[in-house]
């Protein structure tokens, strides 16, 4: 017996080893979450802390750094309940704790998603992957998570850090939670079929609406800062980009809740749909502006792979590479064309142009998904029997106004919660920093510097700094083509 395999490593036969338990399945769907976790840390960290101006390189970081753990205590706390757990209101769940033993260790299942034809029969059973709660816990989490960093893209540069801390819990209760049951929990618009395979509504558009949204009521950078805002770290920021694009094979793979087909399929349509919206956008760049821009090709990547989000495992290889051209175009043109024309873009300070990259990109992806859902993948994953895009014919063509219906709920609630939240915080303390903060930037927020010189919005102090300011040596400069939107 002295080469028995330990108990807790013996299939079927042990508690850490349920008969239900699939360690192929589990394995995945920890490593997608972990993928989908290093997106944000340290993935948006380091590019949100590079891609802005030196001055508020740390605070940029802090931001995606203090959301990414009180989302974690909030979700844990009461917040995963709302959004996977038993129905309270037809587009919210049951808030209460995921956190004890006799919830984690058992087998995940998402309640209210059983679907049910109009004579009371069942369509498509319970969700019930094959690992634990715990596991479920940990993969929905990072997806709330960088939700709101992606928001804070919108608001870097001027927010008061003591609203961001208040805001994040607020805005992952009150918006994100309302989203994800709504789409994936088993809500309403889950039970009339709105595709989302991996968070196209639930988490860009929702972060790209409530990033402008909110913009407007913190208001804008400084007027210096909007007129010049170079990146601190171009190379910096390509490694927090690489984070982020090698990440989305969890955040897209994992979706299915299990290692299988759909997951493969939906991991190489990433990659196919990112790399051609790169490509796209740097070819325009090139037409328009004559050289290609850096931070163009990242705006591009990121185009891509947020509008292949919400069909990656519905949609066959030619149909990522056409979303691919269409959202390294489109949210091209709306950047660098329509942002620069119209009045409320130019009013509203989106640092990151998060707008384009995600509302923008999302609600593309949202509606070709309506199009080009292709009816046998769809049967791998879909709850609604039947389900197509219109260029399948059939229903195809309603799914596709469905897709419009799921973006418009997710677009109003976004902008009417996060607007009650930023005017309730702002009854108890300014959302935006003070004028001395917003001239000399994370030594005065934080008291703590990016590097160790001086720079862009410093006061003079002979003893502390050696070196002469970037804005003193060269003097006002073209902020290139595509960062400052």
């Amino acid at each position: 017996m002295g080469d028995a395999v330990p108990e807790a490593y013996q299939g079927n036969t042990s508690l850490a080893v349920r008969d239900w338990l699939n360690k192929g399945d589990n394995a995945w769907q920890m490593i997608s979450a972990t993928l989908v976790g290093l997106q944000s840390m340290p993935g948006l960290v380091i590019l949100y802390g590079s891609v802005v101006k030196k001055k508020w390189a740390v605070n940029s970081a802090f931001m995606a750094l203090y959301a990414y753990a009180a989302v974690w205590i909030c979700w844990v706390t009461w917040a995963y309940n709302m959004s996977f757990g038993d129905k309270l209101i037809p587009f919210w769940g049951k808030a209460k704790p995921a956190l004890g033993q006799k919830f984690l260790i058992e087998r995940a299942q998402l309640p209210a998603t059983t679907h049910y034809y109009h004579n009371g029969a069942v369509e498509t059973a319970e969700i019930m992957p094959y690992y634990p709660m715990a596991s479920m816990v940990y993969f929905q989490c990072v997806f709330a998570a960088i939700t709101v960093i992606i928001l804070a893209g919108s608001l870097l540069g001027r927010m008061n850090i003591k609203a961001w801390m208040a805001f994040v819990p607020l805005w992952l209760t009150f918006s994100y939670t309302v989203g994800a049951f709504s789409l994936w929990g088993g809500g309403f618009l889950f039970q009339w079929g709105v595709i989302d395979y991996s968070g196209g509504y639930v988490i860009h558009v929702s972060s790209g609406i409530a990033g402008l949204t909110a913009a407007y009521w913190v208001g804008p950078r400084s007027t210096k800062d909007r007129e010049r805002f170079p990146p601190n770290n171009v190379l910096l920021m390509l490694a927090g980009a690489g984070l982020l694009w090698m990440g989305w094979a969890g955040f897209n793979g994992g979706d299915p809740y299990a290692a299988n087909i759909d997951s493969s399929m939906a991991v190489l349509n990433t990659n196919i749909c990112a790399a051609t919206s790169l490509l796209m956008w740097t070819t325009l760049d090139v037409i328009f502006f004559k050289k290609p821009s850096v931070i163009g090709a990242v705006q591009g990547m990121i185009t891509g792979l947020v509008c292949i989000t919400p069909g990656a495992g519905l949609v066959q290889g030619w149909a990522a590479i056409v979303m691919g051209i269409l959202s390294g175009s489109i949210p091209w043109f709306t950047m660098m064309v329509v942002h620069k024309r119209w009045t409320l873009f130019q009013k509203v300070d989106d640092t990151l142009g998060v707008f384009h990259t995600h509302a923008v990109a999302g609600f593309l992806g949202g509606t070709t998904t309506g199009l080009f859902a292709e009816p046998s993948l769809c049967s791998l994953f879909l709850p609604v029997t039947n389900s197509r895009g219109g260029f399948y014919g059939g229903s195809g063509g309603v799914q596709f106004l469905k897709q419009i219906a799921g973006a418009g709920f997710i677009t109003g609630w976004n902008i009417v919660v996060t607007t009650i939240i930023c005017v309730v915080i702002r009854l108890v303390m300014p959302l935006r920093m003070s004028e001395e903060q917003l001239t000399i930037g994370d030594d005065a927020v934080h008291g703590e510097e990016a590097y160790a010189l001086w720079g862009d919005g410093e006061k003079y102090d002979a003893t502390r700094h050696a070196w002469s300011s970037d804005d003193t040596q060269h003097g006002k400069v073209s902020s290139g083509v595509t960062q400052n939107v």
